[in-house]
């Protein structure tokens, strides 16, 4: 669990965190949530109400938002999103209005609403309740000019890549709008009885309410990762990863520590979330690229029930188990193998080991090249094209490369220095005028 301590504030604040998503995007904003409790204040996480009992393990108040992510996921409509489709207007809208109706009832009696990149809805709450709010990501979506929306692994320096970079935020949002603007302003007039926002979006309004005009950001990411803009304006605070540690409190299995406890360690795979239509596929390679390399692995089965194939013969080579603490698990390690999910690739680069990305959809392709821009992984495998050669060819120069090893040691080294936590708590009590 985090171990920031904080200077508490003169006054107590009910505080509300709405966030959807997988368990990787719950995470750190449950750590923040911690910080917040820890400073003082009532601290309610709203989210998918299957995350129920993670949440409550916290002493975290609890509010349902409708949707459960991993049956979704699990669904032939997660698994075509998965593989680059779109979903139907109708499914999404079913369950937007769901989760618009669920986050009203529990934003209510709140002093300050904390909102994330998939809860944007938010916004329309905190104008009508009149309170305080606050945008919060773990991946950078402010606009800048230094990289284009989810390119944030790509720097530019020419004038007009810059204007291009700034103009595609601007782009993805007025899109986004359109997308859903009828559903929003319904949701505005009927439910919330507020005006409609224009056309061109909330930019464009002609007065915007003093609580939502100036949206201070906290962002959950190191600064030794993705450098902070400079032409992000001050409200926009790079903290630091947000972390919860369970490695403390961690007892592994026997199994498990024997399997740790001989000559040659093991790396491990794990895809978090990620689903797909045949787990076995993946398990092959996996299996077979571990025989080429004559390496050992810890198979995390994760949602996608990777694993579960591995037979008998294969055990000696192969340890299956549905999840371990990353904090305890992967500093153990030579090298992980994983998809790339935000709070994963956090917790490889803390850990400082190597790995090896595996990137399916949405921002994950662009964790993967950040890591190798920063040294510390060979280029990404695009799941689609894994197999027991890429596989094989990618964990033999993970284990061969020590600059790559130096590196990531380097810089895990760094970001355990931070304590991002506790640095989005002051950010948060500075802005509200808690603290000098």
């Amino acid at each position: 669990m985090t171990q920031s301590s904080f200077t508490l504030p003169c006054r107590k604040l009910k505080i509300t965190i709405l966030t959807v998503g997988s368990r990787g995007d719950l995470q750190p904003y449950c750590a923040l949530a911690i910080g917040l409790m820890r400073a003082g204040h009532e601290v309610t996480l709203a989210t998918h109400e299957n995350f129920e009992p993670f949440v409550r393990k916290f002493d975290l108040k609890f509010a349902p938002i409708a949707g459960n992510m991993q049956e979704f996921l699990q669904s032939e409509q997660g698994q075509r999103l998965i593989a680059g489709e779109k979903l139907k207007k109708e499914e999404g809208d079913k369950l937007l209005l769901e989760q618009l109706e669920s986050a009203w009832l529990a934003c209510s009696g709140s002093d300050v609403i904390i909102y994330t990149p998939l809860a944007t809805f938010g916004y329309h709450i905190a104008e009508k309740l009149g309170v305080p709010c606050f945008f919060a990501s773990v991946m950078p979506l402010t606009p800048t000019g230094m990289f284009g929306f989810l390119r944030f692994a790509q720097i530019a320096k020419n004038p007009l890549k810059k204007a291009i970079n700034y103009g595609s935020y601007l782009l993805v949002e007025f899109l986004y709008w359109q997308r859903y603007r009828p559903l929003l302003n319904n949701f505005r007039t009927e439910t919330l009885k507020l005006q409609p926002l224009p056309y061109l979006g909330r930019r464009f309004r002609q007065k915007t309410p003093a609580n939502v005009s100036q949206i201070p950001v906290l962002y959950g990411f190191s600064s030794h990762v993705i450098p902070k803009p400079d032409d992000w304006p001050h409200w926009a605070y790079v903290t630091g990863f947000w972390f919860i540690d369970f490695a403390s409190e961690y007892e592994p299995p026997l199994e498990l520590k024997d399997f740790l406890g001989r000559k040659q360690l093991p790396l491990c795979f794990g895809f978090g979330s990620m689903t797909m239509p045949n787990p076995e596929n993946l398990t092959h390679f996996i299996l077979s690229a571990l025989k080429k390399t004559c390496q050992r692995g810890i198979i995390l089965s994760g949602w996608g029930e990777i694993g579960r194939s591995v037979g008998i013969k294969d055990s000696l080579r192969a340890f299956v188990i549905d999840e371990v603490p990353h904090d305890w698990l992967f500093p153990q390690l030579p090298a992980v193998v994983h998809h790339g999910g935000a709070s994963t690739t956090a917790a490889v680069l803390r850990a400082g080991t190597p790995s090896i990305t595996v990137p399916f959809f949405a921002d994950q392709p662009v964790w993967g090249e950040k890591l190798t821009r920063l040294g510390v992984s060979p280029q990404p495998i695009p799941y689609h094209k894994v197999s027991e050669k890429t596989l094989a060819e990618a964990i033999k120069v993970v284990l061969g490369d020590e600059k790559m090893r130096s590196l990531a040691q380097e810089l895990g080294e760094k970001i355990r220095g931070e304590d991002g936590v506790a640095n989005a708590i002051e950010a948060f009590h500075q802005h509200l005028g808690l603290i000098e």
